[in-house]
């Protein structure tokens, strides 16, 4: 089930145009959602303001809702600011400590933490200092850390740090990486998997999605996963 908060204008070449949902009628579909089918977790996408993010804070505490994985949209891949900085205080201190599990790239990592992630040490630091500021399961992405040979992740659930490891793949489908891991990770902790179970069969199966979408071709640009393989 879904709550749309912005309407957006694209492609495989890049973003044209973003219409932001009001926060009102973000609010009206969570309710509409949970007043009949309901949801064992929530997974947040683009929340483009701090209206919104509010709105799914005083929602998120409204319904008692303990599995709430954030995929914190603030930075593109290349280092791209996708979010005003009043928002960008909202999502740290109001969203992040309600999180079940956040899922930042290592640029997201570096805005959320304040420190310079170039490595696996920065990254564990970085996942480490965002458990003390509320998150209380994190795994960093190390899809675009530069000095890594391989696509590894950092996981820190308070008492340990993991590594989880998959080769990188040379493909340019890679749109909407980030959303389906962090969606894939939201779907296994509804089905009752704990933080680390989660993520290990989400790192399976994105890997393979990814695997599986080089040969497909589809825009000019970077081209989707294939979700049906």
């Amino acid at each position: 089930m879904t709550a749309i908060t912005a309407l957006t204008a694209q492609n495989t070449l890049g973003v044209q145009g973003i219409f932001e949902v009001s926060p009102e009628f973000v609010a009206q579909q969570i309710d509409s959602v949970m007043s009949d089918i309901g949801a064992d977790a929530w997974k947040t996408g683009m929340l483009s303001n701090a209206e919104i993010i509010s709105v799914v804070v005083n929602k998120t505490k409204e319904y008692k809702m303990e599995k709430l994985v954030v995929d914190p949209v603030m930075v593109a891949k290349g280092g791209d600011s996708l979010l005003q900085k009043q928002a960008q205080i909202i999502l740290i201190n109001k969203l992040l400590p309600l999180s079940f599990i956040i899922t930042p790239n290592h640029h997201e990592a570096e805005v959320l933490t304040g420190l310079k992630i170039n490595n696996l040490d920065d990254a564990e630091k970085a996942a480490m200092k965002i458990h003390e500021m509320g998150a209380e399961n994190i795994i960093i992405k190390g899809g675009h850390i530069p000095t890594i040979s391989d696509a590894i992740d950092v996981l820190y659930d308070g008492n340990q740090i993991i590594h989880i490891s998959s080769p990188r793949i040379d493909t340019k489908n890679t749109h909407g990486t980030g959303c389906t891991y962090a969606s894939s990770i939201a779907a296994e902790v509804a089905k009752g998997n704990d933080f680390v179970n989660a993520v290990k069969i989400a790192k399976k199966y994105i890997t393979k999605a990814i695997r599986n979408a080089v040969d497909l071709h589809i825009g000019k640009g970077h081209g989707p996963l294939n979700h049906f393989y």
